[in-house]
């Protein structure tokens, strides 16, 4: 493949085969760890092997966790991990093992955890070093090789790290044992006293406006992360409550992040983080679990706003994913780095006489003024803050006020912006493009089918619908054992690593919609059985709430984590998908376990519930009312369609919608859901019931009558602001 052209996953790894004699690493199916198989740092991956040496030889462990694209983590790679005089300093003092956190998230959350214990703080690449039997006593984000900018760096530090091992040895084994018991009693969440409650949601968004950044969008100042399940709380919040600023803090982030430079203005996807308060200068590095959340996001406020721009936004991402980011089996691949040729940010930078070279002077000098394109350049390098000639691409303002200044219609703005884009995308393909991380990992596909799922409903898009249920073929197929348990990560062929909360909660929340787009009823009989796999694996029996790894795992402490981090928690995703699971099969045991995972983090998020937003969006549909609407009819028949498209229209996120074909005497959905077998359409139209607590309304065959039972006890909106 031409590199310039496409991206060889196997192309980092055969760069690193000039460096040096391959380590242990050449084994592993991580590009991360691939990255490192070429050092002269004795890695191992995380495994016995390793305790084991550092038991024999009476060695601490050096810990060293990242991922691929990593900006920080290259940097150390390069400038220690390669580095001969490091690399002896590191496999004379300890037992080196590297880590791709998105392989093994449960070590990752562990250390992470540790690092906060240990200095209140905590980042990647993240270094801790730890006793032979993973006891953490010493934890850091990025280390210099040298001692600059008041930082210690890898030649001083680790001669002191091994005078004091060889000192206090002891001391440094009980503070390692004292962070984890630290950890463990975390773990140990008793079942909450209190309740959460409407007020839970009204403190919950009155913290959110009180943070809101009312000129640029977003909450707090930098850097400025999307937290899509932040915006989708707010959304379903203002749709409860007829609260007129949640929707408008939700638009206006929503508008600021699509026009700013952390969205690919050229290529489309949403870079992973703004450094600045305004979403200008972007954290380059592209990764799958944000293009799916901001896709539902974009896709849940298109439908409660009627706003075009959103959709347009929502299809734009599924463009870029469809197109460089899934396999050609279905599954979908992890992220796109910072970098390309050595330098963050590089294939999307451009200078002005680059744009006036693709488009010619007058279009390119259009083009750049819209745009926010400058000779000097808006991008400067840090940290010096130099201006370096080239540019990071944004709307300087909303396309109506820019029609205005080129005395352009709105509409032929839109043609000569996407001629442009389409021409500067033609260009821009011919560069080295950033490195793929091509693994398939379960749960960040989960996300990204419900994402495709959630879309396809929304803008009845079969293509959609098609990649969504091509995904979880792969999934279910490629990333299950024989005895039907989830692994965890794909990769050349390969499948392993016990998968973690995330993969059954995300996959679960996958399923239910894919479900909901094709009305295919072995998705929620595969939902079913993997619940039971979940409850039987991963509860707490005790204490209640799920663990983030399995009975049988490989990590020191099992933590139980409901707080939102760059995706919501695997705990919160449980709670909303067990109880709609069990709204749609009428199954009580689903819905009493999501009550107690409401019940179990209730003192917690009772606290400070802003950072549980995931969890409050399942509270928001809990609390009620919400409805099953069951729509009988002929497949394929326009009166069914009709009925089908009514509902998908609006915006309904208090509802699931289940459908019981009128041809069948038993049809497939009554061996799941069991309450459809008596659900008929009337006089052989499609009808609709419309249910709250399994009580259902006088059935209707007309489209409008079913949407004003739905929404009878909401409260109306109040007027906008």
């Amino acid at each position: 493949m031409n590199p310039a052209r496409g991206h060889d996953p196997e192309a980092p790894e055969a760069a690193a085969r000039e460096k040096s004699p391959p380590n242990r690493l050449i084994h592993e199916t991580s590009p991360y760890l691939l990255q490192h198989a070429h050092n002269p740092v004795d890695w191992y991956p995380w495994g016995e092997e390793a305790f084991s040496r550092a038991r024999e030889e009476g060695k601490p462990i050096f810990l060293s966790i990242g991922y691929s694209a990593c900006h920080w983590c290259h940097v150390m790679e390069e400038e220690s991990f390669a580095d001969p005089q490091v690399a002896k300093l590191l496999n004379d003092v300890f037992v080196c093992i590297k880590v791709d956190r998105e392989e093994r998230p449960d070590i990752d959350q562990v250390y992470m955890a540790a690092a906060h214990v240990l200095t209140g703080a905590g980042g990647w690449p993240l270094t801790v070093l730890t006793t032979h039997d993973g006891k953490p006593f010493f934890a850091a984000s990025y280390i210099p090789k040298e001692s600059r900018y008041g930082m210690t760096g890898l030649l001083d530090l680790i001669p002191r790290i091994s005078k004091v091992w060889q000192t206090q040895r002891q001391e440094l084994e009980h503070a390692g044992g004292q962070v984890i018991d630290a950890l463990q009693s975390a773990g140990r969440t008793p079942p909450g006293e209190g309740e959460l409650s409407e007020a839970t949601l009204d403190e919950a968004y009155n913290t959110l406006f009180r943070i809101f950044d009312g000129e640029n969008g977003g909450f707090g100042d930098a850097p400025k992360f999307p937290a899509p399940h932040n915006l989708i709380f707010l959304l379903r919040y203002g749709n409860r409550t007829g609260k007129a600023p949640a929707y408008t803090m939700v638009e206006k982030t929503l508008h600021a992040m699509r026009r700013g430079g952390i969205f690919d203005q050229i290529g489309y996807g949403f870079h992973r983080y703004s450094t600045d308060a305004e979403w200008f200068v972007p954290h380059f590095e592209k990764m799958l679990y944000d293009q799916a959340l901001l896709v539902m996001a974009y896709t849940e406020a298109y439908l409660a706003t009627g706003r075009e721009e959103f959709a347009r936004t929502a299809r734009e991402v599924i463009t870029y994913v469809l197109r460089d980011m899934t396999d050609p089996d279905g599954g979908f691949y992890s992220a796109e780095d910072a970098d390309s040729e050595g330098e963050e940010g590089k294939f999307y930078l451009w200078t002005k006489a680059e744009i006036l070279g693709v488009l010619g002077e007058e279009d390119g000098e259009r083009f750049s003024r819209i745009f926010d394109v400058t000779e000097p350049g808006n991008y400067r390098e840090q940290p010096s803050g130099k201006r370096t000639g080239r540019n990071i691409l944004r709307l300087r303002r909303p396309p109506a006020s820019l029609a205005r200044e080129f005395s352009m219609s709105e509409e032929d703005l839109a043609w000569f912006i996407e001629g442009a884009r389409q021409r500067l995308f033609a260009a821009r393909e011919e560069r080295v493009r950033p490195a793929k991380d091509d693994k398939i990992l379960t749960d960040w596909n989960g996300l990204m089918i419900a994402a495709l799922a959630t879309a396809a409903r929304a803008f009845d898009n079969q293509d959609y619908l098609a990649a969504a249920e091509k995904a979880a073929a792969f999934v279910l197929t490629r990333l299950r054992r024989p005895d039907g348990r989830l692994l965890h990560r794909y990769r050349n062929g390969k499948a392993g690593l016990a998968a973690t909360l995330d993969d059954y909660a995300f996959m679960l929340w996958a399923l239910i919609e894919v479900y909901e787009a094709s009305f295919s009823p072995g998705y929620l009989r595969t939902a079913v059985e993997l619940s039971r796999d979940l409850v039987a694996h991963y509860w707490d029996c005790d204490h209640g709430g799920f663990f983030f790894t399995p009975d049988d795992g490989d990590v020191p402490v099992r933590q139980k984590p409901v707080f939102d981090g760059a995706t919501p928690s695997g705990n919160s995703v449980a709670m909303y998908t067990l109880f709609v699971l069990g709204r749609m099969t009428a199954n009580l045991e689903f819905e009493e376990m999501a009550d107690r995972l409401r019940r179990v983090f209730a003192d917690t998020v009772r606290e400070s519930p802003t950072p549980y937003a995931y969890l409050l969006t399942g509270l928001e549909f809990m609390l009620g009312p919400n409805f099953e609407v069951i729509v009988a009819g002929a497949p394929g028949a326009e009166d069914t369609r009709a009925m089908i498209r009514a509902v998908r229209s609006r915006y309904t996120p208090d509802a699931v919608v289940l459908f019981r074909p009128s041809d069948e005497e038993e049809p497939e959905i009554t061996k799941v859901a069991g309450f459809t077998r008596d659900i008929v359409a009337i006089e052989g139209k499609a009808t609709a019931y419309v249910c709250t607590n399994y009580a259902c309304d006088i059935p209707t065959t007309d489209a409008d009558e079913m949407l004003q039972l739905m929404k009878s006890t909401r409260k109306p909106p109040e007027p906008a602001i």
